[in-house]
């Protein structure tokens, strides 16, 4: 198959999908970090869903940036601020913040609904006003502890004639880690956090492919 793997400078799907001989590409608005810029398309992905461009691709796998939508930051749509008349503190929204949960969701749809035969597209646990925004919910909620990764990382996936991805191995209960949201502060950890784990662009791959 075709493959288009959608803000992805990492590589990891795209090389799961290279690996069983797919011709598989990402795409992201910066170099890639994978090692294989011959398989990766810098620019912006909405180009290549153009009808032009997106009758040649069988298969899309999107990440779309999750700052704005998801549920860990739905406490930053608000502020506070004190009323001039009563001294009382408020909380107002932050219409900036809004606008950005706003455009983001528009660009969430754009790639779900694409004029792709099979999409499946991922991001964390949305916020009510993203749900509300997208109009639809995931169609499946994974975790890495499912496919053999210790680690805990809820991640949503909304599928168009995709089947739900199976679980390949259980890891127990006991035995499960929490390295992402424990991950220290730094100026990559947006973009570490948010890397594929390998054992579930192995599935996509094995699964999908």
């Amino acid at each position: 198959m075709k493959i288009i793997v959608a803000c992805e400078e990492s590589q990891v799907v795209c090389k799961a999908f290279r690996a069983k001989g797919h011709e598989a590409y990402s795409c992201d608005i910066i170099p890639c970090s994978g090692g294989h810029p011959e398989w990766h398309i810098q620019g912006d992905i909405l180009e290549l869903l153009k009808p032009c461009h997106s009758s040649q691709v069988d298969l899309m796998i999107a990440h779309p940036p999750c700052t704005y939508l998801c549920n860990s930051g739905v406490r930053w749509l608000w502020e506070k601020e004190i009323d001039l008349v009563t001294l009382e503190e408020k909380t107002v929204p932050d219409i900036e913040r809004w606008r950005d949960m706003k455009s983001g969701a528009e660009f969430f749809k754009k790639l779900l609904y694409a004029p792709i035969p099979r999409i499946a597209v991922e991001n964390p646990i949305m916020h009510k006003y993203a749900r509300e925004e997208v109009g639809v919910n995931y169609g499946q909620l994974i975790q890495p502890w499912q496919f053999g990764n210790p680690n805990t990382k809820a991640t949503g996936l909304w599928l168009k004639n995709l089947p739900a991805l199976i679980p390949t191995k259980i890891i127990p209960k006991e035995d499960r880690i929490d390295t992402i949201y424990k991950m220290p502060p730094s100026d990559h950890r947006g973009k570490d956090r948010s890397v594929t784990f390998q054992e579930i662009a192995n599935a996509m791959a094995d699964q999908w492919g």
